[in-house]
């Protein structure tokens, strides 16, 4: 679906442009077409590609979708592949833009993903004197906003394992909080498999030799790349974190099953007190002195009584009870 198609020249608006006008635009001296699909199906990436001379690889790889984040060169075009993460519930959603870049044209391809780009477009259409640097910029703004919107979602993990941190002491709690550990770790590696391959194919467009497209505009990707090492560096905190919480929380559990042993044993030696006197006076000799003696079978409890509850004591004394 076309979201919308526009033709700048000079870092100024010049006009709404249906598709088959494209190439009349392109074809203008200091004139870039930025055009914006969502979910598009296989005719209008094909159509795009006619327009704009897209190479067919990275129109194959739009075309499936689910790209490992990267930006590859193909002659004097790039194409570059950005994982859209949003919170959905307790569960992250990914989508993903492919962003087509050239001299004079720019073509994003929204794909599983509700977030759209009206907001970068406004920014870029309020500051002429940085879209006048062309279709590098408009790059850097896309990439600009997809990295941004991953910041929220650290905040929303940062503050999920502080709410499990402090439940790990609390008793009873361990099994829940390793499951929700867990959950945890599973939906950071989903951001991190967003950030790292980002991070990595971005230093490329500010350090050493760059793209075309991009000269002129290293210091804005820079300010990319430190924004993904913040994030990177976040990520690889909050999943250490996890690992040393993961880790605790079973130390909690090993604790809490060696309290229940602990109490299941004091009580096997008081019974085992009981039974080893029961056992003696349970034998029926003949010539046994107590047998016969009038007082013998109460004394014979309270003994057993008073020694059960001399051992109960010591264990309570000891913390086993």
């Amino acid at each position: 679906m076309l979201i919308n198609c526009v033709a700048y020249q000079d870092g100024s608006k010049l006009a709404d442009l249906p598709v088959e006008q494209i190439s009349d635009y392109i074809s203008r001296p200091g004139c870039f077409v930025w055009v914006a699909l969502q979910d598009a199906s296989t005719e209008e990436l094909e159509e795009m590609r006619h327009e704009f001379g897209l190479h067919e690889l990275a129109v194959e790889d739009a075309q499936h979708g689910h790209q490992r984040p990267k930006i590859e060169e193909y002659g004097n075009s790039m194409f570059a592949v950005l994982h859209l993460v949003e919170a959905v519930g307790q569960d992250l959603n990914v989508g993903e833009v492919d962003v087509f870049v050239g001299p004079n044209y720019v073509l994003s391809v929204r794909n599983r993903s509700t977030q759209g780009f009206l907001g970068v477009r406004d920014r870029c259409e309020r500051e002429p004197h940085l879209l006048k640097r062309g279709s590098g910029f408009v790059l850097y703004a896309l990439m600009d906003a997809v990295v941004d919107r991953y910041f929220p979602i650290i905040d929303t993990f940062e503050s999920e394992l502080e709410t499990i941190e402090e439940q790990i002491f609390v008793k009873g709690t361990a099994r829940t909080n390793i499951e929700r550990l867990y959950d945890l770790k599973r939906r950071v590696m989903v951001l991190k498999h967003a950030v790292a391959p980002l991070l990595e194919a971005a230093a490329k467009l500010h350090g050493g030799r760059v793209p075309q497209m991009c000269a002129g505009t290293q210091e804005y990707f820079r300010d990319v790349v430190d924004h993904l090492t913040r994030i990177n560096a976040s990520i690889e905190s909050i999943r250490d974190t996890v690992g040393t919480a993961i880790h605790v929380n079973l130390s909690m559990v090993a604790i809490e099953e060696s309290e229940v042993t602990k109490r299941l044993a004091a009580w096997a030696g008081i019974f085992a007190v009981a039974t080893a006197f029961a056992g003696i006076w349970g034998m029926n000799f003949d010539s046994m002195p107590e047998l016969k003696w009038k007082w013998g079978y109460p004394l014979a409890l309270a003994l057993i009584a008073s020694t059960c509850g001399f051992v109960w004591w010591r264990f309570r004394r000891s913390g086993w009870l």
